[in-house]
């Protein structure tokens, strides 16, 4: 495999913790020094020898070793996995913006598939599946036993092939069954649209191979009548993708040559600055698109919208942003995934996906478990209500690593480090029904950037200046 320094997995729609990689080929060619442990290699010949003797049923050699890989790098943390040559193959294709399959990114939880986030105009999206939604079944099939790889090689499949989900989700006292039609999966990678003259609102869904490029574009559509007074940027629900991307997004906002983001971890290798220059964001040699953006790009003021579903690259980009001061940063604290996988590639056509570092901030801060915390706390409804009946964040996934710059708990360093305005919003009237105005939950399939969008709204409201109904960071 070519020499790549990020990847993210995919699976017929997403996979497992959008999950930003980076690949370090040199760490397979590192000699193992520590002796080998004999007795546990000794107890584990004798499991394996007596599954081929004794299971009720033939196990053939090559199943048995898969597996064990399997478990070994499973158990690690919820982002190590092994990839046979399908899924080694979706990882590669997807970063290009275009797969097949129901368009989710899931992980893994008390041995349920959890939903992280659907994809933005996805069947997954467009039927109503919710992060934090647990998938027990898939068809007949359930996913208790299963492994996330199995789990996900069933939820692919050919296009126009449906698939029945049957989720448990917080607040149903009943499962839900979900028919989804599989689709070949196309990611914009970026939108944007002028919201009224001066102001500018853009969005990354996912960062892929051509998101540096359709930034720039979408930057000069919006510069092409003249300066702007204001600029959103959209990072919500944007479960991350190639560090790259992070990267290029963030050089286009801050001075050049500053740090972006740093890792850390045991080997030379995996210590490493990127910083907002071309070689560290292009790949290749090709022309640096953000050469061309209007100066003013990099004065504009800026609110970056974040939630719990803006993950890794996403969360690197708003860190870089918030420790230079070039944007405040809007919404709900958000994912935290802020390790590293390197992906080795095996025999086969298959490959390992290892964690072998952190992500820290320009100003040092580690990510991982914790996420970016906002420099305005705005949930996504005027009354405080979220469209996810459970957040679900790094912090809460099994065996997740924890946060090495905070002596607290993971849960601890989990929670937020900011409290809202003590002051109470107006209360509701009631409608013409006698039910209490903003009761009910955002829109479950909320437009970006509408009038409906109440975060965006507050923005706007900011970049504006005009008062919002919620508290700065302390």
């Amino acid at each position: 495999m070519s020499k790549t320094k990020t990847i993210s997995l995919t699976l017929g729609g997403f996979i497992a913790g959008a999950l930003l990689s980076l690949q370090i080929p040199a760490l397979a060619d590192k000699e193992v020094k520590p002796g080998l442990p004999i007795e546990e290699l000794r107890t584990f010949a004798e499991v394996y020898s007596a599954i081929k003797q004794g299971y009720v049923e033939p196990v053939e050699d090559k199943k048995m070793i898969t597996n064990a890989i399997s478990g070994m790098l499973s158990n690690l943390d919820p982002h190590s996995a092994y990839l046979d040559a399908d899924s080694f193959k979706d990882l590669q294709v997807g970063t290009q913006g275009e797969f097949g399959g129901l368009g989710i990114e899931v992980g893994m939880e008390d041995g349920l598939v959890k939903v992280v986030s659907p994809i933005e105009d996805t069947p997954a999206y467009r039927a109503g599946v919710k992060s934090g939604d647990l998938i027990f079944k898939l068809d007949e099939t359930l996913v208790k036993g299963l492994t996330l790889s199995e789990a996900v090689k069933k939820m692919r499949g050919k296009p126009k092939t449906p698939i029945k989900l049957s989720i448990l989700r917080k607040g149903e006292t009943k499962p839900l069954e979900i028919t989804l039609i599989r689709e070949v999966i196309k990611v914009q990678s970026v939108k944007s649209k002028l919201i009224e003259p001066g102001y500018g609102w853009i969005r990354v869904t996912q960062f892929q191979e051509n998101t540096i490029v359709e930034l720039a574009k979408h930057l000069g559509t919006l510069y092409k009548d003249g300066n702007l007074r204001g600029l959103v940027l959209d990072l919500r629900n944007d479960p991350g993708g190639l560090l790259n991307g992070a990267i290029g997004v963030s050089a286009a906002f801050l001075a050049p040559d500053v740090k972006v983001v740093s890792t850390d971890g045991r080997t030379e290798d995996a210590k490493q600055e990127f910083l907002a220059r071309p070689r560290d964001y292009l790949r290749g040699t090709k022309e640096d698109p953000l050469r061309s953006l209007p100066i003013e790009v990099k004065k504009v003021p800026m609110v970056v919208l974040v939630n719990s579903g803006s993950a890794s690259a996403s969360e690197i980009v708003a860190g870089a942003l918030q420790d230079y001061k070039r944007a405040v940063i809007m919404g709900t604290q958000t994912f935290g995934k802020g390790s590293v996988q390197s992906v080795l590639p095996l025999p086969g056509n298959t490959a390992i996906k290892l964690t072998t570092a952190r992500y820290y901030t320009p100003q040092g801060r580690s990510i991982q478990a914790k996420g970016i915390v906002p420099d305005i706390i705005v949930e996504e409804t005027a009354n405080g209500t979220s469209s996810t009946t459970a957040r679900i964040r790094e912090a809460d996934l099994d065996r997740h690593l924890i946060n090495d710059k905070e002596k607290e708990s993971a849960k601890d360093a989990a929670k937020p480090e900011v409290k809202p305005q003590t002051k109470a919003p107006a209360k509701p009237g009631k409608d013409k029904n006698g039910k209490e105005e903003g009761d009910d939950e955002m829109p479950q399939r909320l437009e970006y950037a509408s009038k409906a969008d109440y975060q965006f709204q507050q923005a706007v409201n900011l970049l504006k200046g005009l008062q919002i109904m919620q508290g700065k960071t302390q």
